[in-house]
């Protein structure tokens, strides 16, 4: 098996959505990551193995998105391409398999990557109208298209808008998420706390640099939006519940993930292929895991992670102290810290099939650079963000190993290892 290096990564900055990408669609924020990267390494003309990319919020009519991308771009157009989806976890996903096929021998170089955008919606036809439009354009006579026409009610006219519910509950993550706080008993203040240290941590990189080379201008937008500096606890513990307005709400706008419109891309190669390029390698993708909860019947719907980095660190002889770094993904502070607390935890490590709780991390070294909660969450970008991210933290570290860690929509997890 050949070693997969992760040379680097791009992306533009993340916003808050309705704002500054407004009718921006995710090919062109994608297209401008790929653009940045074929700049960068110097790939142009170059066929590169395959090219794998994805998008949540995605239109009907894209349907072959990643190969479009792909043709926007200076890449030779013998450049392959595919469609990814596992929602938040996507662009992550896409990074694992393309991993897979390098270290195979089938592919020298590959490409994944992911946006999504809540600003250019793809708004759908009610059912009822659909059918009817179908036949409108199959009809032959007159009379069929007057009679299908007459039979189009009003109520039928509203357009169905992307909902992120979880359809067999009809819960929205962010419900979801107030059932796990309350069953570990995660405290508002902690989430705050979390919340807080995201947003400082994320200023303290920009301060310092860490993200020039790895953020590039887009629509004269030069650094992430959501990042907010002046935060304070106190602002923080102002905030009303926003999922649940009973008075037991703890998730608020602060300590939880904002719709966010941006998009980011990574390139992996193989080790030879690399030094053949003189291309410096900042880490290794070695090795990656999926897991599923059963949500529907009382798991909670975030906790796949816990099953996925149980099973990576079993099949790896690794403990979860074995990590100079922590990339667990904020969709809510709650969520990690639900997570955390599973970890450390005898009972339910024993229904991980473990034998000893897997314990406890050491927070200093958690999403040192800012996490969801501070820089966003562009669902099918994120992936492709933590990695690029981690990757550049172990390049200026020198040596190190790093797990990252994504829940996702339909309770399931998608976690890996990097090391370098």
């Amino acid at each position: 098996m050949r070693k997969v290096a992760v040379i680097g990564g791009k992306r533009i900055p993340f916003v808050k959505s309705f704002r500054e990408y407004n009718r921006v669609s995710n090919q062109e924020m994608l297209t401008a990551c790929l653009h940045a990267l074929v700049s960068t390494y110097q790939l142009e003309g170059a066929r590169i193995g395959d090219v794998a990319l994805g998008a949540l919020l995605n239109r009907s009519t894209e349907w072959n998105f990643a190969r479009e991308c792909v043709l926007g771009t200076a890449l030779d157009p013998h450049t392959p391409a595919y469609n990814v989806q596992r929602a938040c976890g996507t662009s992550l996903d896409a990074a694992i398999q393309l991993g897979l096929r390098i270290a195979a021998g089938q592919i020298e170089t590959g490409i994944a990557g992911g946006s999504d955008t809540n600003s250019d919606l793809p708004l759908m036809l009610q059912q009822q109208l659909s059918w009817k439009l179908t036949a409108l354009r199959a009809a032959k006579t007159l009379g069929e298209r007057l009679r299908i026409l007459s039979s189009i009610r009003f109520r039928e006219l509203s357009p169905l808008y992307p909902s992120i519910v979880e359809p067999r509950t009809g819960l929205s993550m962010g419900q979801h998420t107030e059932k796990m706080v309350q069953e570990w008993g995660i405290s508002r203040q902690d989430q705050d706390a979390l919340a807080y240290t995201s947003h400082m941590n994320a200023t303290r990189a920009y301060i310092a640099g860490f993200f020039e080379g790895l953020v590039i201008p887009f629509k004269n937008v030069s650094r992430d939006t959501i990042i907010r500096s002046d935060t304070t606890p106190d602002k923080l513990a102002m905030l009303k519940p926003a999922f649940d307005h009973s008075g037991k709400g703890t998730l608020t706008a602060g300590n939880s993930t904002i719709y966010t419109d941006g998009a980011a891309a990574l390139l992996l190669a193989s080790e030879e292929y690399a030094q053949r390029r003189q291309w410096p390698v900042q880490a290794y993708l070695t090795d990656g895991e999926t897991a599923a909860v059963d949500y529907v019947h009382g798991e909670g719907l975030l906790m796949a992670p816990t099953y996925a980095v149980a099973r990576l660190l079993k099949r790896n002889n690794l403990r979860l102290q074995d990590f100079d770094v922590y990339e667990i993904h904020e969709a809510f502070c709650g969520q990690v810290l639900c997570t955390l607390k599973a970890w450390e935890d005898a009972a339910y490590c024993k229904k991980l099939g473990l034998d000893a709780p897997l314990g406890s991390i050491d927070r200093s070294k958690l999403n040192t650079k800012g996490g969801s909660v501070a820089i966003g969450h562009p669902f099918a970008a994120t992936g492709a963000r933590i990695v690029a991210q981690t990757a550049k933290m172990l390049q200026e570290r020198g040596e190190g190993r790093a797990l990252v860690s994504i829940c996702t929509a339909g309770g399931m997890g998608v976690t890996a290892i990097l090391e370098r």
